[in-house]
């Protein structure tokens, strides 16, 4: 594709892509993390590392990066320490 079409491409008036229609029923607001990123996020505002994280939950430290990215992104956090005060806020049980 080249460049001009992409740009047209792009900002083209498409319709938008609707979510499944699970997670459109009023009343019903999706999870914002998967159990195992809930998982990830608690170890990290416990202060492990990405080494610990993955020690602790038998993965690789590339997933858990994996993972970090991830939660970061779907929550708009920009660190781990607002991740942590993210946990915090939400009085998400302590991973043991």
């Amino acid at each position: 594709m080249m460049p001009e079409q992409a740009i047209e491409y792009s900002l083209s008036a498409e319709d938008p892509v609707l979510p499944p229609p699970d997670a459109r029923r009023p009343g019903r607001r999706p999870a914002p993390l998967t159990p195992r990123e809930e998982e990830v996020a608690v170890l990290v505002s416990r202060g492990f590392t990405n080494r610990q994280i993955a020690s602790e939950l038998f993965i690789s430290e590339h997933t858990v990066a994996t993972h970090i990215t991830k939660i970061l992104k779907r929550l708009a956090l920009g660190s781990r320490s607002r991740l942590s005060a993210w946990v915090a806020e939400r009085g998400l049980p302590p991973s043991e």
